[in-house]
């Protein structure tokens, strides 16, 4: 199977599985949703989904966030991995957006990147699902199950090199919801330890039946 043959095989079964797809996350607004992303990193959305009602509840916009300390919103945050450092940044970058995006969160890529505690992969995840553009965010089940799947090479071993490949070869029609499509199936089903092979429909095209592979059992 080529590569191409392989992209189409694995984006095909997606679609079909998966014809609308979406965060997991919740939330009310833009802004809401790029605190979640916040939060979610080195996180689960569970437990982010958690915090989030009585954070919002409180602190629903970037105003309100912005005239916060960082005391208070770590009372809300603290269950979540690096509450510190996310309570930080939240209210930075909660006073960036009042001070410098008049309060709304920006759509250019370059400037989601100049607030604190916003990454590459949350500035993607941003356009992605707010804004709608054609973005692949990288994260860790992303990364995993495309090098497991064979959709990228293993020289590609950093997230921004993953990233580079998957839009290489997706659709930017199908971009944003591949994101989700292939979370969700390193979530659920391609797990990091016990990954639920007998559970995959995409196992027989799966790298895990190379001679050799880590996933061999």
């Amino acid at each position: 199977m080529t590569k191409k043959q392989l992209y189409t095989y694995v984006l095909d079964y997606f679609r079909q599985l998966h014809p609308e797809v979406t965060t997991e996350l919740e939330f009310g607004s833009i802004f809401q949703l790029l605190v979640a992303v916040v939060l979610s990193a080195q996180c689960t959305d569970k437990r982010v989904n958690h915090v989030t009602p009585e954070l919002f509840a409180h602190y629903p916009d970037a105003q309100s966030m912005a005239e916060a300390d960082e005391a208070e919103i770590y009372e809300y945050v603290k269950s979540v991995s690096y509450p510190n450092a996310k309570a930080r940044h939240l209210v930075e970058l909660s006073q960036m957006l009042v001070n410098d995006f008049m309060g709304e969160v920006p759509a250019d890529f370059d400037s989601l990147l100049k607030l604190p505690g916003v990454g590459r992969k949350t500035a993607n995840v941003m356009q992605a699902v707010a804004f709608g553009q054609a973005a692949m965010p990288v994260d860790t089940h992303v990364f995993r199950v495309s090098h497991r799947l064979g959709l990228v090479p293993r020289t590609a071993d950093t997230p921004f090199k993953v990233e580079q490949e998957l839009v290489k070869h997706i659709p930017a029609s199908d971009l944003a919801r591949a994101h989700h499509w292939l979370l969700l199936h390193g979530r659920y089903v391609c797990t990091s330890r016990k990954p639920h092979c007998d559970k995959c429909e995409l196992a027989n095209v799966c790298t895990k039946r190379i001679e050799g592979s880590k996933l061999q059992k």
